[in-house]
């Protein structure tokens, strides 16, 4: 494998911000590629900005270049101005580290985190000279892989991948990376085939060219395995003990400003707060906690290395973290010896956030603070599961106000089931009210409300609701602003046509990879940048496959219909998920799983898991209220063993 560069370099004049694609950045490796090591490219498909900071890219590359069998490298998604250079000069996608052509790679895998990248996934397989479709690649082109939340319905990209990673990462890249080096050591025995029909085998590894797909008319019947020793059911990899695996020990520091750009450290995977909108929450649970001390080194470390001045305690609800208040006193009062440190907790919880919190945190800087209700009313809160109160909210943003904050961010969504116009008429009573607050401590008080469109994912209780489409959204939203207008504050929207194309991309079955297919080649690429991004384009290519887009869209599923991810398993019963679906529509909210007893979801059940229930209260101080005689006592904190129960 030789270098690019002399043929990329003169390429950069000509392009913005050509430091995306020189490397050389503090945390990079050399990687030096070894006879009988496998060598694997990351890919972030979409800019260097948004995929730099991205965790589960930096943690892989950390982990493939430890071994002994392997050897890791980076690319991200080029702009449109070097993509068409490249074309232009017969220049193939290329990594970052050592500007070697992704071709040379013995795998190629992408991280999905959003489905509106899709069409990027396609531009970078075709800018590298590799077959798009699974079915045309040769023996020597290598395996493309993908992992990340979106892979939990992995059928829309199921003609494009050539596996899917389904869950947790860490300890598959590895039995993959034995598993190739086998193929390869041994003769590649069976081709391409034999290669894929192993790494079948690999648990919580989904590859779908192993399984046959039926429909009967528009109606999906069945998704099958095509041989004995294919499973019928992939389950997702779940890293059982974070203490395991500290990484990324050596972050990376960008050469240009990026998003998120500052130290991040991971708290805890996992959520059982319930929210039944939330994917990220349903497909990560168990809750895994890091050790405290582990946290206290790696942001020492991280510090010290990197040269950041902010650290971001990441997870789905930083707030929910044992002794959260501790640890953000000892980084802002320069206990763990890096300085004052400014902290930020991405993930706040209405009902976890503190005065003491915010004391704390304005200390050093006051970062900014984004508060998620979710729902306009107390009612919408029940059905969603988003179990905070007005009190709640309010006694949040006075904590922040009232330590010199001047401005909150609050985010809702819009399109939720059984959602009327009084609970969307609620988030602008909501928002009046807060600068209500906000005033009593400083006449600059102001608020943000980010209005995002619904869009139902897979192993959800909502799996089963069909969207609102795009007039309907646009008329909430037309609504709300109009209610919001000559006040402090400001309303800001995702774009509804978005999200209906969001939907047709997450919740469609493998027809759908044609259309993407269709997307791209009429020049769809960067679809999450609303610049680039046009529905028409998704419309045609529905209409040039004979499918209905409100089909897949809008229209509501039954209980006994088969879904194009019933194959793939996240952990919690399909009669759970359908329970709960019946109890949000009876607006029957439930509270925290780890401190009320066990609601029997399924994801425990493959785990050494005890759940204890004592007479303590839940942490943070947040209500659990629910406006329903819901007080089961507290509990124990579940904690998970690093043993898994064979099955």
């Amino acid at each position: 494998m030789t270098s690019l560069w002399p043929r990329i370099e003169p390429l950069l004049a000509g392009v913005e911000k050509p430091a995306r694609y020189i490397g050389m950045e503090r945390g990079s490796q050399v990687p030096v590629h070894r006879p009988g090591s496998v060598s694997w490219l990351l890919v972030y498909p979409d800019t260097y900005e948004i995929g730099l900071p991205n965790q589960g890219l930096q943690i892989l590359y950390e982990i493939l270049n430890e071994r002994d069998d392997a050897v890791a490298e980076r690319s991200y998604a080029p702009w449109l101005d070097l993509a068409a250079a490249l074309r232009e000069h017969a220049v193939p996608l290329f990594s970052v580290d050592t500007h070697r052509a992704a071709s040379d790679f013995d795998i190629v895998a992408f991280n999905l985190s959003a489905e509106l990248v899709y069409t990027n996934l396609l531009e970078c397989l075709d800018l590298a000279g590799i077959p798009i479709r699974s079915e045309q690649r040769s023996e020597t082109d290598p395996l493309v892989v993908a992992g990340g939340h979106s892979t939990f319905n992995p059928e829309p990209m199921a003609d494009f991948v050539d596996a899917f990673v389904i869950g947790d990462g860490e300890e598959p890249v590895g039995e993959m990376t034995e598993c190739v080096r086998t193929w390869q050591g041994g003769g590649r025995p069976g081709g391409r085939v034999g290669l894929l029909r192993a790494l079948a085998s690999v648990p919580g590894v989904y590859v779908p060219s192993m399984y046959s797909v039926e429909f009967d008319g528009p109606v999906l019947r069945s998704v099958t395995p095509r041989y004995s020793d294919v499973p019928a059911v992939v389950d997702k990899r779940t890293v059982a003990d974070l203490a395991d695996w500290p990484y990324p020990k050596q972050q990376l520091v960008p050469l240009i400003e990026v998003v998120h750009d500052r130290l991040n450290v991971e708290l805890f995977r996992g959520c059982t707060r319930g929210c039944r909108f939330c994917q990220a929450g349903m497909i990560t649970r168990p809750v895994r906690e890091r050790p405290t001390e582990q946290v206290r080194n790696m942001v020492a470390n991280g510090l010290r290395r990197t040269g950041y001045d902010e650290v971001a305690l990441t997870s789905l609800s930083s707030a929910d973290f044992s002794g959260i208040d501790n640890l953000v006193s000892d980084l802002v009062n320069d206990q763990i010896g890096c300085g004052n440190v400014g902290v930020s907790l991405p993930s706040l919880r209405v009902d976890a956030f503190t005065v003491g919190i915010a004391s704390e945190i304005q200390k050093v800087r006051r970062t900014g603070l984004t508060f998620a209700p979710e729902g306009g009313s107390w009612r919408l809160r029940q059905v969603i599961n988003k179990l905070i109160t007005e009190e709640d909210l309010y006694s949040a943003v006075e904590g922040a106000y009232s330590q010199g904050w001047r401005r909150v961010k609050l985010y809702f969504l819009v399109g939720l089931p059984t959602e009327m116009d009084e609970d969307t008429l609620g988030i602008a009573e909501l928002a009046r009210n807060v600068v209500k607050v906000g005033k009593q401590y400083t006449k600059q008080a102001s608020c943000t409300v980010s209005v995002g469109g619904f869009v139902p994912k897979a192993h959800t209780p909502f799996q089963w609701f069909g969207q609102n489409g795009t007039e309907e959204l646009h008329r909430k939203i037309n609504m709300l602003r109009d209610d919001l207008r000559k006040t402090a504050a400001t309303v800001r929207w995702h774009d509804p046509k978005a999200t209906f194309a969001e939907g047709i991309a997450s919740r469609g079955d493998r027809r759908i990879g044609a259309v993407i297919e269709r997307v791209w080649r009429a020049g769809g690429t960067f679809q999450e940048w609303s610049e680039h991004f046009q529905l028409g384009r998704w419309l045609d290519a529905m209409a040039a496959e004979g499918l209905d887009p409100d089909w897949f869209v809008t229209r509501h599923r039954t209980e006994d219909e088969v879904l194009p991810w019933d194959h793939i398993a996240a952990g919690l019963h399909r009669d759970f998920l359908w329970q709960d679906w019946q109890a949000s529509l009876q607006a029957h909210g439930l509270p925290d799983c780890r401190w009320t007893p066990c609601y029997d979801c399924g994801v425990c059940t493959d785990y050494a898991l005890e759940h204890v229930v004592a007479s303590s209260v839940p942490p943070a101080g947040g209500s659990q209220g629910t406006g329903q005689d819901l007080t089961l006592g507290g509990a124990v904190p579940v904690m998970l063993s690093p043993t898994r129960v064979p099955t």
